[in-house]
This record gives C-alpha cells, sequence and structure tokens, in this order.
C-alpha cells in the first residue's frame, strides 16, 4: 500500500511538472518574437500581374502566397525610383525631408542624430538582421544597420533561436532586363495580344516590350517561389511573417522615375502565420483596400517586432498589435516626390486620395521626355520619341512631348492610366482646391526642402536636413507660396511676381523666375526685371532661369547668357541644372543651338558623372 502510495505521489509530481513546463513553453511559444522577411522585386507595379490587374499575368508563388496572406490593393511607393524609393523605406521618413530624394545623390546624406535606419533598432532588440544583396541608400550608412549586407546573406547565420529580420532583392524585373538590340523583336500571336496602355503608341515593339516585361515578372515569381522553399525547408513557415512587394513602379515608358500610377503604386502580399494572428483582423486570403505607402513599412516592421517606434519616424504601422484593420481601412492618402532621376531634372508632387491624384507641376516648362540617356536605352522610349517626330502620335500619346499644366487631376477608378486631365474642368474646381490644400499642408509640414535647388542642399542642409528644414521652414513655406502664384490667373498674380522678382532673398527670385516661365508669354511684363538678374544675379542659376524664360518667350536667344554661367560654375550640380536647361531649350522650344566648349568648363565640374552623360548627349565628349 505504501509503494502504491508513493509511485501515486511520484507520478502526481510528474504529471504537474509535464502540464507546468507546457504551460510555461507555450507562454513562451506565444511570446517568441516573429522572424521578418521582405521579399523584393526591383522595378514592378501591379499594373502587369493578374493577381492585381486584369491586363497582368499570372504569378502562382505570389498568388499562392496571398491565398494564405493578405493581398494589399492600395500599396504606394512614396518615389518612383531605387535609390529615393528604398531611402525612404530604410528609415520610414518622407524623403523631401531629409534631402534624401534625389536618385542617386553626389554626397550622402547624414541622418539626424535622434533617426537610425530601422534595422539598427531591430538589432539593439535582439534581431539578426540581413540584406542580399542591394542597398541603394542615399544616407550615410552606420555600421549598425545589417549583420550581413552582401550576396551571401541569409537567415542561416544567426544564434540558434534568434528571430532575424531578412531582406531578398530579386534583380531580374529590372529596367535594364528590356533593354534589347532591335534584332531581338519577333512578331507572333501572343505577343500581338499582348495589352499596350493608351498613352503608349500601339506599335509591334511596344507589343514586344510588354510581352518580354510580362516574361521577366514570371521569372520573378519563380525566384519568390524559391525564397518560400528554403522557408519552408529550414522549418520557418509559421514562425515568420513575409511581405512580397516591388520596390517602385515598372520599367515599361513614363512608369519608373515619373508620378504615374504605374511608378507609384506597387503589389503588396503578407503573409501573417496563424500564431501571429494577433498582429491582424484581415482574415486569411483577404484583400486590404487601405492606403498604405513605403513610409510605412519601417514602422510597421518595428510594430510587429514589438520595438518601440521613435517619434523622428513619419509612417505609421499597418500591421502589429494595437493596429485595428477597421483603422488601416479607413486610410485614403498617400503622397509622392519626383525630383533629379540620373542627369534629368524635374521636381514633382502628387497626392492620391481616394479615387482621385493630384499632381503638381512645380516646372511645368519642363517635358516628361526629356532625355535621360539610361531611359532612352529602351527601344520603346526611342520609338515613341521618333513617332513623335514623325507626327504619328495622337493626342494622348503627345502628351509625354509637350510642357504640362501646373496642375493634374485624375479620377483612377475611371482613368486608370491618368490620360484626362481633370483640373481645368469647372465640375472638380472644388476637388482641386482640397487636393491643393492638402499637398501644400504636407509640404510645408515636412518641410520639402526642394524649394532649395540640390547643389545649394548639399553645401549647407546635408551634414543635418532636418534641422535645416526646421530652422528655414518660414523660408520653405513662402518659397511654396511664391511658386503657387503660377495656379492664379495672372492678374492675379503680377504684384505678387513683381515684389518676389525684386527680393533681396535669392531662392525668391528663383521660384519668381520658374513662375514667369510657367505663365510663358503672359509674364511679358517683367521683361526688364529678368534682363536685369541675367546681368547681375550673384546666383548663376538665376541668372539661367533668367534666360531660360526669354528663350522660351521668343525674346531672346540664350545660348550666350547661359554658356557664360555655365563656364563659370565651379559645382557640378549647379553645372548639371545648367545643363538641364540646354537640352531643354535644344530639343523641345525653339530648338536653340548651344556650341558648348569643353576646355570652358571648370575640370573639377568635367569629371562628374552625371555632367559627363549630359555632355555626351550634347556630343561634347
Amino acid at each position: 500500500m505504501l509503494k502504491k502510495y508513493r509511485f501515486t505521489k511520484q507520478l502526481t509530481s510528474i504529471l504537474v511538472f509535464t502540464i507546468l513546463f507546457s504551460v510555461f513553453a507555450c507562454a513562451q511559444n506565444k511570446n517568441q518574437k516573429p522572424n521578418i522577411v521582405w521579399i523584393t522585386s526591383e522595378d514592378n507595379s501591379k499594373h502587369y500581374m493578374k493577381l492585381f490587374d486584369k491586363n497582368g499575368i499570372a504569378t502562382p508563388h505570389i498568388e499562392s502566397l496571398a491565398a494564405k496572406g493578405i493581398t494589399f490593393n492600395n500599396a504606394f511607393s512614396n518615389a518612383a525610383v531605387c535609390s529615393a524609393a528604398r531611402s525612404t523605406l530604410i528609415t520610414s521618413n518622407y524623403g523631401p525631408r531629409l534631402a534624401s530624394h534625389y536618385h542617386r545623390t553626389q554626397e550622402k546624406v547624414t541622418l539626424p542624430e535622434n533617426l537610425e535606419m530601422f534595422p539598427v533598432y531591430l538589432r539593439k532588440a535582439g534581431y539578426y538582421t540581413a540584406n542580399n544583396a542591394k542597398e541603394d541608400y542615399n544616407f550615410i550608412k552606420s555600421n549598425n544597420v545589417w549583420d550581413d549586407s552582401s550576396r551571401k546573406a541569409s537567415w542561416k547565420n544567426r544564434e540558434e533561436g534568434q528571430p532575424f529580420f531578412y531582406v531578398h532583392n530579386i534583380h531580374s524585373t529590372h529596367e535594364s532586363s528590356v533593354h534589347f538590340p532591335k534584332e531581338n523583336v519577333t512578331i507572333n500571336k501572343t505577343i500581338n495580344q499582348n495589352f499596350v496602355q493608351p498613352n503608349h503608341p500601339q506599335t509591334a515593339l511596344l507589343k514586344y516590350t510588354n510581352a518580354m516585361y510580362r516574361e521577366k515578372i514570371a521569372q520573378m515569381d519563380k525566384e519568390v517561389g524559391e525564397v518560400l522553399s528554403k522557408l519552408i525547408k529550414d522549418g520557418l513557415l509559421e514562425n515568420t511573417i513575409i511581405f512580397y512587394f516591388g520596390d517602385h513602379g515598372g520599367v515599361l515608358p513614363e512608369s519608373k522615375g515619373y508620378l504615374k500610377e504605374t511608378g507609384l503604386h506597387v503589389p503588396l502580399v503578407i503573409y501573417v502565420p496563424e500564431k501571429y494572428k494577433d498582429f491582424t483582423d484581415y482574415k486569411v486570403g483577404s484583400n486590404a483596400n487601405g492606403f498604405v505607402s513605403f513610409v510605412d513599412f519601417g514602422a510597421t516592421i518595428l510594430n510587429v517586432a514589438g520595438v518601440e517606434i521613435p517619434k523622428s519616424i513619419d509612417g505609421k504601422p499597418f500591421l502589429g498589435k494595437n493596429v485595428k484593420t477597421k483603422a488601416v481601412e479607413k486610410r485614403d492618402k498617400t503622397f509622392g516626390y519626383a525630383d533629379r532621376f540620373d542627369e534629368k531634372y524635374d521636381m514633382v508632387r502628387s497626392y492620391r486620395k481616394g479615387k482621385y491624384k493630384y499632381i503638381r507641376n512645380f516646372q511645368p516648362f519642363n517635358v516628361d521626355a526629356l532625355m535621360n540617356n539610361y531611359r532612352y536605352k529602351q527601344l520603346a522610349y526611342r520609338e515613341w520619341e521618333d513617332l513623335h517626330q514623325k507626327g504619328k502620335l495622337n493626342a494622348i500619346q503627345s502628351q509625354f512631348f509637350e510642357p504640362k499644366s501646373p496642375e493634374e487631376l485624375y479620377n483612377i477608378e475611371a482613368d486608370p492610366y491618368e490620360t484626362n486631365n481633370l483640373a481645368k474642368e469647372s465640375a472638380y474646381k472644388k476637388t482641386v482646391k482640397e487636393m491643393r490644400q492638402g499637398l501644400n499642408k504636407w509640404m510645408k509640414t515636412m518641410p520639402d526642402l526642394s524649394f532649395f535647388p540640390e547643389h545649394f542642399l548639399v553645401q549647407n542642409a546635408f551634414e543635418n536636413p532636418y534641422k535645416f528644414g526646421q530652422n528655414h521652414k518660414k523660408n520653405i513655406s513662402k518659397y511654396i507660396d511664391v511658386a503657387n502664384l503660377a495656379l492664379l490667373d495672372f492678374e492675379k498674380a503680377d504684384s505678387k511676381i513683381k515684389k518676389s522678382i525684386k527680393s533681396v532673398d535669392p531662392w525668391e527670385r528663383y521660384w519668381a523666375l520658374v513662375v514667369c516661365s510657367s505663365f510663358n508669354k503672359k509674364a511679358n511684363a517683367f521683361i526688364d526685371e529678368v534682363l536685369q538678374i541675367i546681368e547681375d544675379d550673384k546666383e548663376l542659376i538665376n541668372r539661367v532661369r533668367a534666360a531660360e524664360f526669354l528663350a522660351i518667350i521668343g525674346k531672346k536667344e540664350p545660348s550666350k547668357d547661359i554658356l557664360k554661367s555655365l563656364y563659370e560654375s565651379e559645382n557640378e550640380l549647379e553645372a548639371l541644372l545648367i545643363l538641364n536647361s540646354i537640352v531643354l531649350l535644344q530639343d523641345h522650344y525653339q530648338q536653340y543651338t548651344f556650341n558648348i566648349e569643353l576646355e570652358n568648363i571648370n575640370p573639377k565640374v568635367k569629371r562628374d558623372e552625371q555632367v559627363q552623360e549630359r555632355l555626351k548627349y550634347l556630343n561634347v565628349l
């Protein structure tokens, strides 16, 4: 009897211990931090994948992930080109606030003291961080961002049981994938069936380019499948939150680098394992329609990892504890920005709210087709330009080669390729006003550093762009107001332009000159003031903007004045901006001739890679 009692007591102790251990293990398992994987494909907007668009192709591996996860129908890059987009991703901050939105920066930007690239915060919280392999940031990177960033980077080198954040970049859909020689073009029934969007010429070459691009997307999808297979093989799938997304828009003409939806609207699918179902209210296989942007991604990763989100981050999480689906679904706004893209300068901002898309062209006399050497390696761009020169384009297809409206408004649901500008229609007057106010508020709140020329920012702001922006917030607000004079009837803007063009502030004068060019011949009244600026303004770029205005309205041949400033310039980015005006006036206005003498250009300026791209195009190098 005593033995039986002792045995029963021992068994009871074992059972109690087992139960307690199981409870402890379950609690530990529940509190285990999730692994996080980003699978990023280069140069993909959502428009070419069947999961998101009827004109796309099947992507079975991504579709399989979507069936077990969440498909985000309204995910956006904030910038339409690699380095600007990735700089937003890695900091969860808007590029114009940190001067990280130029592609690519001549010098790296210093992050403010209260902001790190977000993987730094993950590492401090015990995560292993690995990136395979593209970075392309416009910031000075500390040594604390990645445990490994290389072509061999993986989750495999972490400590046993250590959670990881892993980024896998897929290059197969990059723009270079459609740089093919003309002899590669073969026409068959499959290619002829490919959809060509209405702003493009409906030619055999565009159909071929569309078909090739879709083939690259199919290849990319297989590579996504390979990453998923490795996670399954390592037994990690049920402990890992997986993001698949494109790093910005696609490679077809007027997509990458432009603030069209095809440049900003990206595919996004997120898989959340059952273990972490309390991180989201979205059901398995569901569609999310709330707007999320790259600026939100870093904040989201920190939130799901249980890391406190720094106040210096602009983005808001859309997954993780304390984030409700109903709140995410109410989000309906996203902002976009485009400035210098390689050697091509422009300044464009966009604001999408619900079905409406507002685009503000701050230099509307620029044309989207302005030469960019890398873009025009693509035969589709060259053919498009050739057809324009021959007068074989319709009105929609010709828009790419014409000066722009200062404001554009599109109903994306009715007009997904943004071909019908509603901004001047009386029925949309209220909508335009609301969108304009929303964009202005965003730019002033940051504030948007692009209201200073890039070369000035590099010299004066790059050591602490955030502090510079805060110190010059009033100035930037004033410059925005001056730039927006271009949106008024000229009679209402006249006296204000006159005041700004005579300002002691050089950048107020700069924007007054830009406004004059925006008004074109309506601004003839300022010819005398503009001539004076050409003669004695201390800023070379103001002299160039003045000469540019007079050239646009056909009042003065610009080559002597602009070349004089080019030869005097000792700054590469200033010279690049001057060369931008030369190419614009030569190619898209009255075919002005500029006989550039290479020996007169500053040696330091001539060594700059982007300057050389412009000089090659102008047959100077």
